[in-house]
C-alpha cells in the first residue's frame, strides 16, 4: 500500500532548516536511540556555533563526537560526557562551553519545557558545584535548587516506527530521552526505520503523539 505522509522529507531537506547558532536537542543514550543519519547530515551541513543538548556527546569522532571534532559546537548541555574525552579537552582549551546537569533533572527540565512549566525545584544537586549560583528554597525542611526548563529550536530524535500522521513507536531502551525531546523543541525532526499506514499501529504502543512531530525522515 503506498504511503501518504505529508510530514515526510529527505534527511538533507530536513537538516537544511537548521541554521548556524541553533540550539538542538539530540536523543539517545550511548548507542541506543541515537538519530545517526540526522547527525551525519548535520555534520555534512557544516552549520556552526551549535548548542547541543544531549545526555552525552557520542565518542571521539563518532555520533555527536563528529560535530565536536568538526568544530561545529559552541556549547553542550548534558549529564555524561565521559565517553568522549575530547569534550573535556575542548572545554579546557576554551573552545566550548559545558553545562553539566544531573540526568534526572535534565529529563524533567526538558519535560517542563514541553508542558510550559518555566522552572521547578529539586533537591538533586543541592550543596554541590552543580547548584552554584542557583536559587534555593526549603520545602518541608528539605533544601531544593531552582532548575529552569530546557527548551530548544530543534529536536533530532530516533523512533522505530511512525504512521503517516507521525505517531511514534520506540524500540526498547532506544526510547530513553526521545519522547521528552519530541515535546521540548519548536521543531521536532524524527528519524524512523519505517512509516506504516495510519491505523495500523496498536494505539497502546504509541508513545509520542503526532502533534509533537513536525518532520519525518526515513533513516534506512
Amino acid at each position: 500500500m503506498p504511503i501518504d505522509c505529508k510530514k515526510l522529507k529527505s534527511i538533507k531537506e530536513a537538516i537544511s532548516l537548521i541554521k548556524p547558532g541553533a540550539r538542538i536537542m539530540v536523543g539517545g543514550f550511548g548507542n541506543a536511540g541515537v538519530p545517526n543519519m540526522l547527525i551525519e547530515a548535520l555534520t555534512e551541513s557544516g552549520a556552526r556555533d551549535l548548542t547541543i543538548i544531549s545526555n552525552d556527546l557520542g565518542s571521539p569522532g563518532i555520533g555527536l563526537g563528529k560535530l565536536l571534532r568538526n568544530k561545529q559546537v559552541k556549547g553542550v548541555i548534558g549529564s555524561y560526557f565521559n565517553w568522549n574525552p575530547e569534550v573535556a579537552e575542548a572545554f579546557n582549551n576554551g573552545e566550548i562551553e559545558v553545562t553539566l546537569i544531573p540526568q534526572g533533572t535534565m529529563a524533567e527540565a526538558i519535560r517542563a519545557a514541553g508542558v510550559g512549566i518555566p522552572a521547578f525545584y529539586t533537591p538533586t544537586g543541592v550543596g554541590t558545584e552543580l547548584a552554584k549560583g542557583k536559587e534555593t528554597k526549603t520545602f518541608n525542611g528539605k533544601e531544593c535548587v531552582l532548575q529552569e526548563a530546557i527548551g530548544a529550536d530543534f529536536s533530532l530524535i530516533k523512533a522505530h516506527k511512525s504512521d503517516e500522521l507521525g505517531n511514534l513507536v520506540y524500540y526498547k531502551t532506544a526510547r530513553n530521552f526521545n519522547p521528552l525531546m519530541a515535546m521540548g523543541a519548536v521543531v521536532t525532526i524524527a528519524e524512523v526505520d519505517e512509516i506504516v499506514p495510519t491505523g495500523s499501529l496498536d494505539p497502546e504502543c504509541i508513545v509520542t503523539p503526532h502533534i509533537f512531530v513536525d518532520i519525518l525522515c526515513l533513516g534506512r
